[in-house]
């Protein structure tokens, strides 16, 4: 049997998408401004932060499942905490933000995030560098046979090619998104990485390509 993880935000979760915010809600607001989220990317990915508590000086990131329901979150300090990330106690073999994949649409797998607000629609962060062939994540792409670009940062590309190989054993059509110039995605605007998007390298079916790639690396 299956077990759906859910799990509560925390306490002292306030929310940037209210109308009236509190005065210590500038911080938080100012971080995503450097960062070039917008308002409506904040109402968009549910984006709230943390003043008091264990998740204190965090920005918080919810992931919503197919249910509506909180299955993970993301809290980035937005305060210089020497630990930038602090996940909750619980799994992290979740698809983030189910509830708002279109499967029938290409999708887009970026490393966090702050990469996935970049992207926009159908963007799903794997929340680091590796996809495993038995996590939600990847059988949900093999069932719906949904074509993927795979947009990892600069300094994963051997991680990137392996994820490539894996999503070819189950014949998805897939495609390379070369992000060379920058260090992340979360570092380009949108603009910038809808072209890269465009430019995106088919990858060749018979692996000749891809097993030249792996060797060279």
């Amino acid at each position: 049997i299956e077990t759906i993880q859910k799990i509560n935000l925390p306490l002292e979760f306030i929310s940037l998408c209210n109308k009236h915010l509190p005065l210590h809600s500038k911080a938080p607001l100012e971080y995503l401004k450097r960062r070039n989220i917008s308002k409506k990317q904040i109402l968009k990915w549910k984006i709230g932060y943390c003043r008091e508590g264990r998740y204190a000086g965090r920005i918080i990131i919810p992931s919503i499942d197919n249910d509506g329901d909180c299955n993970y979150f993301i809290a980035r300090s937005y305060i210089g905490h020497d630990r930038r990330y602090l996940n909750p106690p619980c799994g992290r073999d979740i698809i983030f933000n189910s509830l708002v994949v279109d499967w029938d649409e290409p999708v887009v797998l970026v490393e966090g995030v702050f990469d996935a607000i970049v992207v926009g629609d159908n963007a799903i962060p794997i929340l680091g560098s590796t996809l495993r062939e038995d996590s939600r994540l990847f059988q949900a792409l093999a069932i719906h046979d949904t074509p993927v670009f795979v947009a990892l940062d600069s300094d994963a590309e051997k991680k990137a090619y392996w994820i490539i190989k894996s999503l070819m054993k189950y014949d998805l059509e897939v495609k390379k998104v070369n992000l060379e110039e920058y260090e992340d995605i979360g570092s380009m605007t949108q603009n910038v990485f809808v072209q890269k998007l465009k430019n995106a390298e088919d990858v060749d079916a018979d692996m000749y390509w891809l097993e030249k790639q792996l060797k060279s690396i």
